[in-house]
């Protein structure tokens, strides 16, 4: 499997082990020496990313997560993301992850936006 390849898998499983509830393994199994938060919602650091993620499983434990595409160049990977969230609010987001020179995950980037009720086309936002 090429470098790329691993990166875009080990975004993936780091993400989806967070949004499930288990983020303290996922910084464990996925995460280098430093981790740089770019959300203002989230807390720079290891710990401010657990916290985040733990109470999220506290408060909204039905939420769901699909990976619709995964792209990788050089250092970084993109995730694009569909979110279900309770009473069905959906979000699509858009992750960005910088690897370090060890294969791990080191900084972190995103965009969300929610899925209107209505749209001007029939095209889906993933």
């Amino acid at each position: 499997m090429s470098k790329t390849e691993t990166m875009k898998e080990n975004a993936i499983a780091f993400y989806k082990m967070a949004y499930q509830g288990n983020p303290r393994e996922a910084v464990s199994l996925y995460v280098g020496d430093e981790y740089i938060q770019h959300n203002p919602d989230v807390e720079n650091g290891t710990e401010g990313f657990i916290s985040y993620f733990e109470r999220m499983k506290t408060e909204y434990p039905e939420k769901s997560i699909n990976f619709v595409r995964a792209i990788a160049e050089g250092d970084l990977v993109s995730l694009h993301t569909h979110q279900i969230w309770p009473d069905d609010d959906q979000y699509i987001t858009m992750d960005f992850f910088r690897f370090d020179t060890n294969g791990k995950i080191v900084e972190h980037w995103d965009a969300i936006q929610q899925i209107p009720k209505t749209s001007a086309n029939l095209n889906t936002m993933y």
